[in-house]
């Protein structure tokens, strides 16, 4: 009897998953596919590892939950196991805390700890929570595995995790957690695939999409990187602002007289490529663009994206490796050139025409220093933490 394993990658107006086979080795992808939510009428929608359509199904939108969506998933998934069982649910969560440092199994008592760490990713963590609800009432006898955007960086340590706050505030778990961890783990995986020697050199790794950071990393380690606290730290993204002198924050609540709420979703919303383009948050669109704003922007998140990797590149005491992923790290050929001219000085030369290609070297045979293009794999990360947990091979939950 075949058995799977589910992973739901919660996004702000959809759900990622793909479904995996359990093997003797690595669980295998079966399919993947997407729960819809945002458009007028909902849509579910999964294809198979060579992307084509296995299933395409719009929901009245009358009924537009997101638990209707999951409920269609879930049948369309018992018919393609054909008497096969699910064996467990991943989830991706954004904010583990202090306390959650592995993946754990959830219960009650653990989403309900979850649930407590909203403030500190208030867009996020509900997103990531909802799908686990849905599915303790949908199917409660299958175990999930929560995995937590935090964990990988659960080694950082003062200096680095340390905010120049009083010293009562970081008592209470007021300090740089970092994020966008699975993906970073993965890379580091994949890394040791290519090569052990190059898995040891001090790389940086930029995870570029609609949510951007950096993460310097040696051996597999994070030794730092561009988040802090919340996702909202570090590098422009699409709509938020990355860091940010504290002083306007102040000035915008005392002058301006914006409330809390009001700078939240200044900051998480209306920023970043979005705000400073006045056009999109979506690269693709800012790059097609002949509008002088579009450039702007561009020319920003490139900026500060090279600036921050020098920055990871002190922290790391060096620079041999730098590996970009994500959508537009992957994709956005033109982002990659601009970053790495800015970077020269530092040893970084890149082959324009692997570039355009995203081949997966792309460093030039003069560079000091490598440069890569490697797609990342959040629900693999996940589905190898599942397949872990249900061998037992996982750290207790934090909270009982």
């Amino acid at each position: 009897m075949s058995e799977a394993i589910l992973i739901l990658n919660a996004g702000s107006s959809s759900i990622k998953f793909a479904l995996f086979l359990r093997s003797a080795g690595d669980p295998v992808l079966r399919c993947r596919g997407v729960l819809d939510e945002h458009d007028a009428q909902p849509r579910l929608t999964i294809s198979d590892p060579s992307a084509g359509i296995l299933h395409d199904h719009l929901r009245d939108a009358a009924d537009p939950s997101g638990e209707a969506l999951l409920a269609d998933a879930l049948r369309w998934i018992d018919g393609e196991l054909d008497g096969g069982v699910l064996a467990a649910v991943g989830h991706r969560v954004v904010h583990g805390g202090p306390d959650f440092v592995a993946p754990v199994r959830l219960t009650a008592s653990i989403v309900a700890a979850l649930q407590a760490l909203t403030p500190l990713a208030p867009l996020h963590q509900p997103r990531c929570l909802s799908p686990i609800r849905t599915m303790m009432s949908l199917r409660p006898a299958v175990p999930q595995v929560a995995c937590f955007d935090t964990a990988f960086h659960h080694g950082l340590a003062p200096p680095i995790s340390r905010f120049a706050l009083p010293r009562r505030f970081e008592l209470e778990g007021i300090r740089r957690y970092g994020f966008h961890g699975l993906s970073f783990e993965y890379i580091a995986g994949r890394l040791r695939e290519l090569s052990p020697e190059l898995a040891g050199k001090r790389t940086v790794v930029a995870h570029l999409g609609n949510g951007a950071s950096l993460c310097a990393m040696q051996g597999g380690i994070s030794i730092d990187t561009t988040m802090g606290l919340t996702p909202l730290d570090g590098l422009v993204m699409g709509t938020r602002s990355g860091a940010i002198d504290p002083g306007v924050l102040l000035f915008l609540q005392q002058q301006k007289g914006l409330s809390a709420d009001e700078v939240e979703r200044l900051l998480y919303r209306e920023s970043g490529l979005l705000g400073v383009s006045g056009l999109s948050s979506d690269m693709r669109e800012l790059l097609a663009s002949d509008d002088p704003r579009a450039a702007q922007a561009v020319e920003l998140f490139c900026f500060r994206c090279a600036r921050e990797i020098a920055a990871m590149a002190n922290s790391l005491a060096g620079f041999e490796c730098l590996v970009f992923t994500g959508g537009i790290g992957e994709h956005a050929a033109p982002i990659r050139r601009m970053i790495c001219e800015r970077l020269r000085w530092l040893g970084v030369e890149i082959d324009q025409a692997a570039n355009q290609r995203a081949d997966s070297c792309i460093s030039s045979q003069t560079s000091r220093v490598d440069v890569h293009v490697l797609p990342t794999d959040e629900e693999a990360m996940i589905a190898r933490h599942c397949e872990n947990a249900l061998n037992h091979r996982f750290h207790p939950p934090a909270v009982s």
